[in-house]
């Protein structure tokens, strides 16, 4: 059951244009409260600035969750994990979106233009909405997770 007061931000590089678009309108005429970042259009932007630009409206609670699509996915992910508390995951079939955010409670969902087509792409973003953190055995780890980037982002706090 999707949370129909999820605020949601999508954003792409060159390599994904035509994934985003068809995923923004599919996602509109579902009714999902979605806004496209498209920040590229302010500015030429590589991903990397691309994916750090949501994954800090994310961390500041202007979105829920976002979702972030390049050629691969893996480059959007990597950035997107480089922002304090904010976590996110590449993602090419159903299960592993589902898992993303019922066991790793992550906030943002990568996929690659050049690995997968619009269908499925429209298939694993419905699973990924649809799931919540289900905490129980998974909440441990996450937060394990949590305090390990807390000695990552800052180092002077460390206690071990």
């Amino acid at each position: 059951m999707r949370d129909e007061n999820l605020k949601i931000a999508i954003d792409c590089d060159d390599a994904a244009t035509d994934l985003k678009k068809a995923l923004y309108e599919y996602l509109k005429n579902s009714g999902v409260d979605i806004t496209d970042l498209n920040y590229s259009s302010k500015k030429a932007a590589l991903y990397p600035e691309i994916g750090y630009n949501l994954a800090l409206k994310i961390k500041n609670g202007e979105y829920d969750r976002g979702i972030l699509i390049c050629g691969t996915g893996l480059g959007m992910a990597i950035i997107a994990n480089k922002v304090e508390g904010v976590y996110a995951g590449v993602c090419h079939d159903v299960y592993s979106a589902e898992r993303l955010k019922k066991s790793n409670n992550a906030q943002v969902l990568t996929m690659g233009a050049r690995v997968i087509g619009i269908e499925l792409a429209k298939v694993i973003v419905d699973a990924w909405l649809e799931s919540e953190f289900s905490g129980g055995r998974s909440q441990p780890k996450v937060d394990q997770i949590q305090e390990l980037e807390q000695r990552s982002f800052h180092p002077s706090s460390q206690i071990y």
